[in-house]
């Protein structure tokens, strides 16, 4: 058991991973692709406001793209998809859905900065926890 939660059999990479951390493997890639996908690119280029600030599409506020906190830049502005890649009322349905969801056209995308951001995911992780438990109630 690592970090708390049970680990499952390792029956995968040889007997070293499980399902879950393919799983992850398998999402992480999917993720980094999107780094090429034209939408994500047009959206954020459309946000741009002047070289290295964005218009976020909640709190209509012009953020720059990067801010420094204790001395490193982190990311201050994310494309976000409007619909989520995985519904948090429904969950992880199918990788045939989670492809659609994650490569999606321009009207699913928007620009967030990081707090509107962490905002609608803080609500989206909520809405999934919920659902998870409810599911495990009725099991």
């Amino acid at each position: 058991m690592a970090g708390g939660r049970p680990s499952g059999p390792k029956e995968h990479c040889g007997g070293r991973w499980t399902r879950a951390r393919k799983r992850s493997f398998i999402t992480s890639l999917l993720r980094q692709g999107t780094r090429r996908w034209a939408p994500i690119t047009d959206v954020d280029r459309a946000a741009t406001t002047k070289r290295g600030f964005r218009l976020c599409a909640e709190c209509k506020q012009e953020v720059p793209v990067t801010t420094r906190e204790g001395g490193k830049k982190v990311k201050n502005t994310f494309v976000d998809h409007i619909v989520p890649i995985v519904p948090p009322e429904k969950g992880f349905t199918s990788w045939d859905n989670f492809i659609e969801g994650l490569f999606c056209e321009e009207d699913n995308l928007q620009v967030l900065c990081r707090e509107c951001h962490t905002s609608k995911s803080n609500e989206e992780r909520a809405i999934a926890a919920q659902r998870r438990d409810n599911e495990k109630e009725t099991k």
